[in-house]
Formats: C-alpha cells, sequence, structure tokens
C-alpha cells in the first residue's frame, strides 16, 4: 500500500519537475530570441547585430543565429530547416528538432523578414532532472523503509501476542491448567486471550469438581464395605471366610487407588510396572474361575520383562476387563488365553477366546456395546492404553473368537 502511494505521488512529481525544466529552458532561448530581435526591429547594422549574437551565446549551451533577409547568416549555420520557412513567412515557431529544441522569431522590416532562431539542447532542457528524481527517489525510499520499520514493529506486536496465545493454548491442550496469557495487541486477540484464561479457569474447576466427588467415593463406601466385612466375618466356614475376607480387601484398596487417582498431584513422576508380572498375577485370580467353568487358560507372558508407562493396578483393572468379559459373553466351557509380547518397542497384551466373536466394530465405545451391557469396560481398557500413549485393537482371532490387544509403548 505505501509502495502503490508514493508510486502516485513521485511519478507526476518527477513528471513536473521534467517539465518545469524544459520550460525554463524554453523560457530563456525566448529571452534570447527577443533579444536580439530587438536589435534586428532597429535596423541595426550587421556588425551590431553579431556583436550582439555573440554575447547572447556567450550565456550557457544555447546558440542563437540570425538569418536576415538576403540570405546572410549571423551566428552557427543552421541551414534552411522547416521553422525557418515558416518563419519568413511570418510565423513564430517553437518546436522539437534534432538533439534539442528551437524557438524561431520572424522580424519585419524595411528589406523584408528577418528570422531569429534559438537553438536549446537536450542538456540544457533536462539541466537538474536528474537531480531532482535522485532527490524524490531518496525520499521515497526513506519514506518506504520508515513505513516498513512501523510495519514491522506492528506486525510484530501482533504476532507476539497471538504467539502466547497459541503458547498458552498449546499448554492448555497437554494438560496444564495453570496456563495463562497476558492479553495484549487488538482488541480481538485481547479479547481471545480474557476468553482462553476463563476456559482454563473453568476446565479446572470442572476437574477438580470431579476429583472430589470420586473421591467422595471412599467415604460413600465406607459404611456398606464396613457392613460386608461384618457380614464375612460372622461365617462358620473358615475357608470361605478367609476367601470372602481377601475378596473384600481387594475392593477397598480397588476404591482407594480410585481416591488416589483422583487426587494425584500434578508433576509427580510417571507411574510405571511389568505387563508380564501384572498379567500372571490377575491370569492366577481367574484361574479359579476358568477351572470352575470348564475353560482352558493359556497364559503366555513371554520370557522377559515388559514395562509399560501404566500403573500396576490400571494395567490389571485393564486385563480384568478384557478376561471378564470372556466369562460374561462366551458359552461356558469356551477356552481362552492371554499373552505379552514386545514388538518393536511396543508391549502387547493380548486376551483371545473361543467365543462367537465380537458383536460389531463400536463395542469399544463408551455405552455403546450393542450386547445389553452398559459398555463401560471396554471403554476403561482403551482410556488406560491411550493414557500411556497406546491403543486398543479388536479384531477377530483365527478360532473365530474375539482378539483384543492392548499395545503400550515400551519404556
Amino acid at each position: 500500500m505505501s509502495t502503490v502511494v508514493l508510486i502516485a505521488f513521485l511519478v507526476p512529481l518527477g513528471l513536473l519537475a521534467r517539465s518545469l525544466a524544459e520550460d525554463r529552458a524554453l523560457d530563456a532561448a525566448r529571452a534570447d530570441a527577443q533579444r536580439v530581435a530587438a536589435f534586428a526591429a532597429d535596423d541595426a547594422t550587421a556588425v551590431r547585430l553579431s556583436a550582439e549574437v555573440l554575447a547572447v551565446n556567450a550565456d550557457g549551451a544555447r546558440r542563437t543565429t540570425v538569418i536576415l533577409p538576403d540570405g546572410e547568416v549571423i551566428g552557427p549555420e543552421v541551414g534552411r530547416p522547416p521553422s525557418v520557412e515558416l518563419a519568413e513567412l511570418g510565423r513564430a515557431v517553437t518546436a522539437e528538432t534534432a538533439g534539442g529544441a528551437e524557438v524561431v522569431l520572424p522580424v519585419a522590416g524595411s528589406d523584408g523578414t528577418t528570422v531569429v532562431r534559438t537553438f536549446v539542447p537536450d542538456s540544457e532542457r533536462m539541466a537538474g532532472v536528474q537531480q531532482t528524481w535522485a532527490v524524490l527517489a531518496g525520499v521515497g525510499l526513506v519514506l518506504l523503509g520508515a513505513t516498513a520499520f512501523a510495519g514491522d514493529r506492528i506486525a510484530r506486536r501482533l504476532a507476539r501476542s497471538v504467539q502466547d496465545l497459541a503458547h498458552a493454548a498449546d499448554r492448555l491442550g497437554s494438560g496444564d491448567l495453570t496456563a495463562r496469557v497476558a492479553p495484549s495487541g487488538p482488541p480481538e486477540v485481547r479479547s481471545v486471550g480474557r476468553v482462553l484464561n476463563g476456559l482454563g479457569a473453568r476446565v479446572g474447576g470442572l476437574l477438580a469438581a470431579e476429583r472430589e466427588l470420586v473421591a467422595d467415593l471412599s467415604h460413600r463406601l465406607r459404611t456398606p464395605i464396613t457392613a460386608l466385612r461384618l457380614d464375612v466375618d460372622l461365617l462358620d466356614d473358615p475357608v470361605e471366610r478367609e476367601r470372602l475376607a481377601a475378596h473384600v480387601d481387594d475392593l477397598v484398596a480397588a476404591v482407594d487407588d480410585v481416591v488416589r487417582t483422583a487426587r494425584r498431584a500434578e508433576g509427580v513422576s510417571a507411574p510405571s510396572c511389568d505387563a508380564a508380572e501384572v498379567v500372571r498375577a490377575r491370569c492366577r485370580f481367574w484361574a479359579v474361575l476358568a477351572e470352575a467353568q470348564g475353560r482352558e487358560l493359556v497364559v503366555d507372558a513371554g520370557d522377559g520383562p515388559a514395562p509399560v508407562g501404566v500403573a500396576p493396578a490400571e494395567l490389571g483393572a485393564a486385563v480384568d476387563v478384557l478376561v471378564d468379559n470372556v466369562f460374561r459373553h462366551t458359552p461356558p466351557g469356551s477356552g481362552f488365553g492371554v499373552q505379552v509380547r514386545v514388538r518393536d518397542g511396543v508391549v502387547q497384551v493380548t486376551v483371545h477366546d473361543a467365543g462367537p466373536g465380537l458383536p460389531s466394530a463400536g463395542v469399544a465405545e463408551r455405552g455403546a456395546s450393542g450386547i445389553g451391557s452398559t459398555g463401560l469396560g471396554l471403554d476403561v481398557a482403551r482410556r488406560t492404553a491411550e493414557s500411556a500413549g497406546g491403543r486398543l485393537v479388536l479384531e477377530s482371532a483365527a478360532s473365530g473368537g474375539a482378539r483384543i490387544t492392548l499395545e503400550v509403548p515400551r519404556v
């Protein structure tokens, strides 16, 4: 925009400067011609006329020539160009000619018409034009540079405000709910900054309320769990009492783990566990029920450790969900297996069965099991995998049953 404005002003000024220089040179040529014509009109002698021509030609690069009625030429030889012939007919002429311009005046006398011609070379016509153009170009460059500098400052200020917004949004997106931005820049950008700060505060408040709500489960479940423990203590069979008491302890530990997870402070060290060891422990638990239902359980946890960035309780809960689905959704007697493999830096925990297979591709979506259940089980497993940067893969096993794999990066 600045360049267009500068061109719109400077080009006309440059043309005007050229026109003024030409007019100045032609005015000086007319003055010379009129000065000599005044002597020719007084019927001055050839000597006096020659002296005046010499005096006029001594100033500048202009050259004046007098052509007397008898054809005698005083001053530089010019021949008989068309302008001279027109002047002999009584017409004053100002015209372009080779190398410059000419001013031709007719002077009527008693002996006939005397012609006075003054030639202005291009060097005099353009005198000072290049310097003027150079000054205008310099002024234009200075103005353009100042405009570019001011525009750069404005753009940097705007870009810095937008970059601050982007940085704060990126921090909020990565889970840092304390990220805030100091609103700056144009009103629209400041408005976005205030909205982003309010959004961060709102999300932080909602998450804090959700954590407290989950944490309240500890107190809400204390009474029924205590009552359940008392009922277990009243059992006469010591073996059955010990077995149920262990289950109650597991329930208490699971509830406490949920509370601790909900209240876990930001910035704590990342959790980790050995997936192979967790799978072996959970399979020992489920082996009792599998034996009771006549199911064949094949466990292949590999030969070495399989470290993953998931807490042991969370991974154990995900494995329990997958195994529990086998018991819930396959006929009694259907065998199943649990396998742990480490491939290309990824730990794969796979549960496969010999049941009827998956009912649909959307069973892992929350509330969309398609088989009458809540659909929360596979969603828990999926979120466990995604929390560690992995995924949940659902596919059909070679036997036609379901094959569900938790893929988590190895740490």
